[in-house]
């Protein structure tokens, strides 16, 4: 099954976050998303602002659905996902599959 067809599930503190290794091998089924410390990230361009706004109301919808909720940045012709769970402040299976749904927008 892929990530996108995933549903994540809640997480509570003092579960381990995913090992390195895990995270390279969930790192390379996504498309342009680079680790950032303990958290994910991508930058997403458009053409002009109104295009970026719709997609993070997009992106927001998609994560408020999965309740696992990630940092959005907004510019003029960009946008920033940065995610983690923050229940254990590291990278677990729902954040992988959050980018994957964004990515599937």
């Amino acid at each position: 099954m892929e990530l996108k067809d995933k549903k994540c599930v809640p997480c509570e503190g003092g579960a381990a976050p995913l090992g390195d290794d895990q995270v390279a091998e969930k790192l390379k089924s996504l498309d342009g998303w680079s680790l950032d410390g303990k958290k994910i990230k991508k930058l997403f361009k458009f053409p002009n602002f109104k295009e970026a706004l719709a997609f993070v109301n997009k992106a927001g919808e998609t994560a408020e659905a999965e309740r696992h909720h990630p940092d959005i940045y907004l510019a003029y012709g960009k946008a920033e996902i940065v995610i983690w769970t923050h229940a254990i402040n590291g990278l677990s299976d729902n954040d992988f599959i959050l980018a994957a749904k964004i990515d599937a927008l």
